[in-house]
């Protein structure tokens, strides 16, 4: 955990949400800011509870996931370090739509909704960087719909293998960020499905996979699966 002030400044100055801002509003960021760990497994929030605040990832990986009552897990998104989540409810004073877990021992900083508004009141310049936060989830939540609601499975896994690769520079090596049961959920399918599209994507020489390292043979046929598009 950053143990020492400066260095929970110098954190929070070079995530993506808060660059730029001047070193004064870092600082009132920082006072504000209550640092957590959770055990690998452990509930943040579940589905219903108040929205009380919103967090960011200091190191860990965190899943937000929906959970139907037959007992289908849906994950919406996996946030890493430097990650920010839950700020809507943060917002609009409204209980948490979906729930939070720990896939890891992971360590974030929670930002209280009452302290965060009060601050926003006072440095307009924050709520701005909230807005285009609000912007960019609005993209990443169209596109899963997309995804879940008009691909197949093998457009859905094409789509997240492009997302990985442009991540990673557009490198034709990617390796998967978490478990093939874990990416089943977060693409809508079940993982003996994933396991079948894996196998279908490799013989025809698609793609090939290593265990978690999977090569992109076939870029252009990717894209063509994915629909054209890319996340």
């Amino acid at each position: 955990m950053l143990k020492q002030d400066s260095q929970l400044r110098e954190f929070l100055s070079n995530i993506k949400l808060w660059r730029g801002l001047p070193a004064e509003q870092v600082e009132q960021l920082a006072k504000i800011a209550i640092a957590q760990t959770y055990s690998k497994g452990e509930i943040i929030f579940q589905a219903g509870d108040e929205g009380s605040g919103f967090f960011i990832v200091v190191s860990g990986r965190v899943k937000v996931y929906k959970t139907s009552a037959e007992g289908k897990e849906q994950i919406l998104h996996l946030f890493g370090a430097g990650d920010h989540f839950a700020e809507v409810p943060a917002f609009d004073g409204q209980n948490f739509p979906a729930s939070a877990m720990a896939l890891e021992t992971s360590e974030l900083l929670f930002f209280p909704r009452t302290s965060f508004l009060n601050l926003l009141q006072e440095q307009p310049t924050l709520a701005i960087k909230i807005l285009g936060v609000f912007a960019r989830h609005l993209r990443i939540m169209a596109q899963l719909v997309e995804d879940l609601s008009l691909k197949e499975v093998p457009g859905r896994l094409a789509t997240y293998l492009l997302y990985l690769s442009d991540r990673n520079n557009s490198s034709d090596l990617v390796e998967l960020d978490m478990t093939k049961s874990q990416l089943a959920a977060l693409l809508g399918t079940i993982p003996e499905t994933l396991s079948r599209v894996f196998a279908k994507l490799s013989a025809e020489d698609i793609i090939s996979t290593n265990g978690s390292k999977i090569k992109l043979l076939d870029r252009q046929r990717l894209i063509g699966l994915a629909g054209g598009l890319k996340i």
